[in-house]
């Protein structure tokens, strides 16, 4: 039979077990938890209230509203306030959970024209594609490519 002194090692051995497992029980589920990030300006509402179409120019609304996150890519020159909120959770790949912009456009003579709000279902995936410009070095080694232009070139190329 064992006394109270050999059986306390296990004992406490048991307990430090269970409090580990607890632990890392605990630090994976933290990890799995949701994570949020955001990124952007968008005015309030009351703000944007204040802008009147036809009256207000492009410095008031920079005045009222602050400067816009972007300007119009194209000759516009419209100006767009972009939130976004994203949310990670864990490993798994970051989801934009929501999105708002503000389009503001102006008119020839720099008069707000038009506001417009967008929301996240209002948006479309754009493909994006990877248009490359072949080298034309395919299938050719780097020394054929060093000793393939010897002897092609013109003397008189180099000027006088």
């Amino acid at each position: 039979m064992q006394t109270t002194d050999q059986m306390r090692p296990r004992r406490m051995g048991r307990v430090a077990r269970r409090a580990l497992a607890l632990g890392v029980l605990c630090l994976g589920l933290g990890a799995c938890s949701a994570q949020y990030a955001n990124h952007g300006y968008v005015p309030a509402p009351e703000d944007i209230e204040q802008i009147t179409i036809g009256v207000d120019t492009r410095a008031t609304v920079q005045e009222v509203l602050g400067s816009a996150l972007a300007a119009g890519v194209v000759s516009d020159g419209a100006v767009y306030y972009v939130r976004s909120r994203v949310r990670s959770v864990g490993l798994f790949a970051p989801q934009v959970s929501e999105r708002e912009v503000v389009a503001i456009s102006f008119a020839a003579d720099d008069t707000v024209r038009n506001i417009e709000t967008f929301g996240l279902q209002d948006g479309q995936v754009v493909p994006l594609s990877r248009r490359v410009t072949s080298s034309g070095v395919e299938n050719k080694t780097f020394l054929r490519q060093l000793l393939g232009n010897v002897g092609r070139f013109n003397p008189g190329a180099f000027g006088s």
